[in-house]
């Protein structure tokens, strides 16, 4: 889909270069990551933080509320939605105070 096709598109991709910028930033660091597994959760980190962001929350809370869930491999799909930075609850819990 094109800003041609559809006017809702914005004529901009500033906003999605913006989100990538720390990853693509980071990327020569992750060269010397010790495993395949090791550069995987980087990645996974970068994520959540990087979507915490774009959803407004208090990164350093979420984060947190996170590592003491601790979803696993046995983590049902229902239950990891629940802990989803766009799952409402979770965005009343963890939304940065307007100043």
């Amino acid at each position: 889909m094109t800003y041609l096709e559809d006017g809702r598109c914005s004529l901009s991709n500033n906003l999605s270069e913006n989100t990538i910028r720390p990853i693509t930033i980071e990327r020569k660091n992750w060269l010397f990551c010790d495993s395949t597994d090791g550069a995987h959760a980087s990645v996974v980190c970068f994520t959540m933080i990087e979507m915490a962001k774009a959803y407004d929350l208090n990164v350093y809370k979420y984060l947190n509320f996170l590592l003491e869930k601790r979803p696993n491999a046995r983590t049902t799909q229902k239950e990891l939605e629940k802990l989803a930075p766009w799952n409402e609850e979770v965005q009343r819990m963890f939304a940065r105070k307007m100043k």
